[in-house]
């Protein structure tokens, strides 16, 4: 797979300077999978150019951190270790306290307990860090699991596929109820045009997911990195369950706004807080195309609302006839 690195001329610190040196450092940095401490990549870099000092090597990892590419962690071992932050989400780690090994994932819980504490006691986060220790599995129980490496950029871009296409299967069912039970013969055509529509957009995502499996034949088997509560069963799930304990034609549509609406808020709310990465792009275009759905149900249920007035007036009946 083509990585594409940074230009590490524009992600300059203050009082920072170009440097040959720092360059090929980062370029080997950004090189790596997993967690790096100072003395590996001072190993790696040596393989590369022994004229290289230790010294430059700490001063550069600093600045890695200060520009953004790098975050440091503390898994508890004494020292720190490295990781990417660009073109990586933030997440947190599980970390064996038997092996070392540590483990990445991202939860919007964990996620949203924290933008609660945090207001609650008016304060701003610039950096938040969730480490969990205990044990893995494999030291638990002594046998083997699939490889948990990988690129933490695949992983996300899969679990950010698997959310959206949950999602749109989702809602080609609720769309396609709810142009069953629907009277009003336009807002059925519009039901039957949005589940036809997500019909579609279901198949291309599922082809784009298979295009992400064949840049890395292990990526199914790999551990879930995203946790989404409510979103893996897809956004409109609870819409179309509702829809079978009978509704109107508006309260059909109301119920698709919600779903519409609910689903946009999502998609664009993570999507946005994400760092530049493949995912975060699945999670932006869904959210665009959330909101055109969103924007065209509003305007059937108006017309709608103003079709049924008519209706319900008379041909004839003044708009304001009867009122006081």
């Amino acid at each position: 797979m083509l990585t594409t690195f940074p230009d590490i001329s524009r992600l300059k610190p203050a009082g920072g300077k170009r440097s040959g040196k720092r360059e090929q450092i980062v370029n080997v940095f950004l090189r790596q999978e997993g967690h790096l401490s100072a003395d590996d990549l001072v190993d790696l870099i040596r393989g590369e150019d022994q004229r290289i000092s230790r010294a430059t090597v700490y001063r550069t990892l600093q600045w890695m951190v200060d520009a953004g590419i790098a975050r440091k962690v503390d898994f508890g071992e004494g020292r720190f270790r490295f990781e990417h932050s660009y073109r990586q989400p933030r997440h947190f780690h599980l970390i064996c306290k038997t092996c070392s090994r540590s483990f990445e994932f991202l939860s919007s819980d964990i996620e949203g307990l924290v933008e609660e504490v945090a207001a609650a006691r008016s304060f701003t986060v610039s950096q938040s860090v969730v480490q969990i220790y205990g044990t893995c599995d494999e030291c638990r129980t002594g046998r083997t699991t699939s490889s948990q490496d990988g690129q933490t950029d695949l992983l996300f871009a899969r679990d950010a596929l698997r959310i959206a296409i949950a999602t749109e299967r989702s809602g080609a069912e609720f769309y396609t109820r709810a142009a069953k039970i629907t009277r009003d013969a336009r807002g059925r055509k519009v039901f039957q045009d949005l589940a036809h529509e997500e019909q579609e957009h279901l198949g291309r995502l599922e082809e784009r997911y298979h295009e992400l499996l064949e840049r890395d034949p292990k990526l199914e088997s790999r551990p879930t990195f995203l946790f989404f509560k409510g979103a893996a069963h897809g956004l409109f799930a609870e819409g179309a369950e509702r829809l079978m304990k009978g509704v109107n034609d508006q309260q059909a549509l109301m119920i698709g706004i919600r779903c519409e609406r609910g689903s946009h808020r999502f998609f664009k709310k993570y999507g946005e807080r994400f760092e530049d990465s493949e995912g975060k792009q699945i999670f932006l275009e869904f959210a665009d195309e959330e909101r055109t759905h969103l924007d065209l149900l509003v305007r059937e249920y108006r017309a709608l609302v103003k079709r049924q007035g008519r209706t319900r007036r008379g041909p004839s009946a003044s708009p304001r006839a009867g009122a006081r």
